[in-house]
């Protein structure tokens, strides 16, 4: 039997994603970020945030979570 790769990673942000959640992004030095996810790769996240999109490399998140 075909053992299946689950990737928690894209499940979370393809989720996201659909569901237009705004997310809360810490970066590795310390910075915040709050954004709705507007696209993702294996490499980057691309977050909009008032009517401006910044690509974030993903090696620079410490922490994604759901804004409250």
């Amino acid at each position: 039997m075909a053992k299946h790769n689950i990737n928690i990673q894209d499940g979370f942000l393809f989720q996201n994603l659909k569901e237009a959640q705004v997310l809360h992004i810490e970066l590795t030095t310390g910075k915040s970020m709050i954004g709705r996810l507007r696209r993702f790769d294996r490499f980057a996240i691309v977050l909009e945030n008032d009517s401006a999109e910044t690509l974030i490399y993903k090696h620079a998140i410490a922490t994604i979570s759901l804004a409250s």
